[in-house]
């Protein structure tokens, strides 16, 4: 292998470097979007090397380009009459397994970088679920904290508006992502209904009683937590007494804390972007309840956890001091660093699965393979919210509704199908790498997908 797209190539590693030089050229100053390709790339590419049609189709090169970016303005007023203007963004990546589908982010931190990053890492996961679904992510800059109902409610309208001219249950399905919940999701979907006069099922994430999926909420979080178990099965050991780190306290930590307790372990730490709380007695399931009503409606800060309880309450650090058997970074990207990774291996952690997309830097996935920490990529670990979104999906298509249990039983399925992926293309020896393992069957079925294709 040596002709490519960029000139002469004789190693992964020459391509690697000029492959990655071409990525950043193309798409200046996304940070997020070189990282996410670059995780990615450092497992494919040795793999492509040894499957040269992924190289002259330019698979990689056509993975990496998004199938189309629409960036739109959205006007909305406060409720004491003042306009506001903010940015509005649908990324659609890849369509070649399946009908687009990925979150929608609300954040003042949203951009290009960011969705193109949370896009391309979701070809990966959608297509690990086995599910038929493609890629896109989308959002906005809004900044939903601190706004009333109505205001809300006015801006979802105003966003769906324009995005509505851009999806479509056979083409883009989005769902829900830090900032959009069950309530932004259901004003959404009205506002899409009102002006289509349709029902159809173009969101996901929606309410029971407007053809939602049970246990969506929960998927996320529980996901994680199913395919770190399957982990620790594999090396015969289990997640029943362990000592958990968790950071975040939104949707999937609290879920994922529900299913590690369920599971025996003990979870000590939870946090915001304000601090973190050190619960030495473990947080049970009453304590819980009280983070999730805290969280979810009274939308408060983790601080008042350590008023009730009278436990620590740490300011303005992450939780990865913490000593722990497993960590979980459930709160959002390159929240874990080198040297997060460095004090979680000094204190003895065995595990790291992401929860959050992406919340470990490159630096520090390096640094856990180096010392021999089970490491689980978000792509794999935290798919089981995407899961049960295309299981949501599929009820509304069939015009029927799974029970919890049933839907519950779907997703361990899936996470056991990913894991199963992981050993396949990841296991040498005795040896796990869940990294290239997920990287690379996810890039197999979407690869494939588009070689049937041909050039498209």
């Amino acid at each position: 292998m040596s002709k490519h797209l960029y000139g002469d190539y004789s190693t992964p590693e020459k391509f690697l470097q000029c492959f990655m030089a071409g990525l950043i050229k193309r798409n200046p100053g996304e940070v997020e979007f070189h990282q996410a390709v670059k995780e990615v790339a450092e497992s494919v590419v040795p793999f492509m090397f040894e499957h040269k049609e992924y190289f002259s189709n330019l698979i990689l090169e056509r993975m990496t380009e998004p199938d189309r970016s629409v960036t739109f303005r959205v006007c909305w007023e406060d409720d004491q009459g003042n306009v506001h203007v903010n940015r509005g963004y649908r990324v659609q990546f890849n369509n070649a397994i399946g009908p687009y589908k990925g979150g929608l982010r609300f954040h003042p931190s949203v951009n290009l970088s960011i969705l193109k990053f949370l896009g391309f890492e979701q070809q990966f996961k959608n297509s690990l679920t086995t599910l038929p679904m493609g890629a896109g992510k989308g959002g906005s800059d809004f900044n939903p904290k601190g706004k009333s109902n109505r205001e809300i409610m006015r801006f979802c309208q105003a966003y769906m508006t324009e995005l509505s001219k851009h999806i479509g249950e056979n083409m883009d399905v989005p769902a829900g992502d830090i900032g959009v919940g069950a309530r932004e999701i259901s004003y959404m979907f009205g506002q899409y209904k009102r002006i289509n006069d349709n029902f159809v099922g173009v969101l996901t994430g929606k309410g029971i009683s407007f053809g939602g999926s049970l246990i969506r909420t929960e998927a996320t979080g529980f996901g994680t937590v199913y395919f770190t178990q399957h982990m620790l099965n594999h090396i015969g050991d289990s997640i029943k007494g362990k000592r958990c780190v968790i950071s975040g306290s939104g949707n999937v930590a609290q879920y994922a804390a529900k299913k590690i307790i369920e599971l025996g372990g003990k979870v000590v730490a939870l946090s915001d972007s304000g601090g973190y709380i050190l619960d030495e007695d473990g947080i049970d399931s009453e304590k819980l309840e009280y983070v999730i009503d805290l969280k979810t409606n009274k939308r408060g800060r983790i601080e008042e956890y350590a008023q009730k309880y009278g436990v620590p309450f740490i300011a303005n650090k992450r939780p990865w001091e913490v000593k722990c058997d497993l960590a979980f970074p459930c709160a959002t990207q390159n929240e874990l660093e080198l040297e997060d990774a460095q004090i979680l291996v000094k204190n003895g952690v065995m595990l790291v699965a992401e929860g959050a997309n992406m919340p470990s830097t490159i630096d520090a996935i390096h640094y856990f393979k180096e010392h021999k920490v089970l490491f689980a990529p978000a792509k794999a670990a935290n798919a089981g919210g995407v899961a049960i979104s295309g299981l949501e999906m599929t009820q509304n298509s069939m015009r029927i509704s799974w029970t919890s249990e049933e839907v519950d039983q779907r997703l361990q399925d899936i996470m056991k199908s990913i894991h199963d992926q992981c050993l396949k293309y990841g296991k040498n020896g005795e040896v796990v790498d869940y990294l290239k393992g997920a990287n690379i069957a996810g890039f197999v079925k979407v690869a494939d997908a588009m070689l049937a294709y041909g050039v498209v």
